[in-house]
């Protein structure tokens, strides 16, 4: 299974996806200072900037938009394969499609991952470092907040590569449309923002629970039904 990963990694226009990742880091380690320094600056209700442990909740949201990078691996590793027809080949390998796709699914899973980890990481830095300058975030980051954070960074990590998997079966391997998949990944990063709006309170933990249940549900059915959707 290990070599099938490493084969899909060589497979891809890896200058084109590292400097997608890259993109992402560079947006994302800054996002959440200017959210508190301008967009949340003039609403006092909202109450991330009170401490380093309310700031969390905010971060945790913002490196969910990794979503967006699962969504281009899909589009790398299953929609363009079967569009150029190269799945075909894939799948003329020694063994089975279903083992073939959860290659896939795991790399998808594996990028995303570390992708989100180093993004949790470098925003975090930043985020302390810029705050040293503007002031936007009160006192220092204790030992119990560094603690929860490289906790909840694993965790919601993990969260964002599952749930990244959600527009897999429906748009990857079914429909095999890009434009869909890609708005299915930005109505997911904008979800708990739609609930707001609609005055519906849910637990953010909750919320990404059910994310990861159902990009686990996508899987499966991929899995199940990759051999009766043909390779065209």
């Amino acid at each position: 299974m290990l070599k099938l990963i490493e084969l899909e990694w060589k497979k891809l226009e890896r200058k084109k996806v590292i400097g997608e990742a890259i993109t992402y880091w560079l947006i994302l380690m800054f996002l959440p200072i200017f959210f508190l320094k301008v967009v949340f600056a003039d609403m006092p209700i909202v109450r991330f900037g009170e401490s380093y442990a309310a700031a969390l909740d905010l971060m945790i949201a913002i490196q969910m938009g990794f979503i967006l990078f699962g969504a281009s691996l899909i589009n790398h590793v299953f929609i363009e394969e079967y569009k150029n027809k190269t799945i075909a080949l894939s799948f003329g390998y020694p063994f089975s499609r279903k083992r073939l796709v959860m290659a896939k699914v795991l790399f998808i899973v594996l990028a995303v991952f570390i992708g989100t980890l180093v993004s949790f990481g470098v925003s975090g830095i930043a985020t302390f470092a810029l705050n040293q300058v503007m002031d936007v975030i009160p006192g220092t980051p204790t030992a119990a907040d560094l603690t929860n954070y490289v906790i909840r960074m694993i965790i919601h990590s993990f969260a964002a590569a599952l749930a990244s998997l959600i527009p897999l079966f429906l748009f990857g391997i079914w429909k095999r449309a890009v434009i869909p998949t890609v708005i299915c990944a930005v109505f997911l990063m904008q979800f708990p923002n739609f609930l707001g709006l609609l005055r519906i309170t849910l637990s953010p933990d909750f919320l990404y629970i059910i994310f990861s249940i159902l990009g686990v549900l996508s899987v499966i059915l991929s899995v199940k039904f990759v051999n009766k959707l043909g390779d065209m």
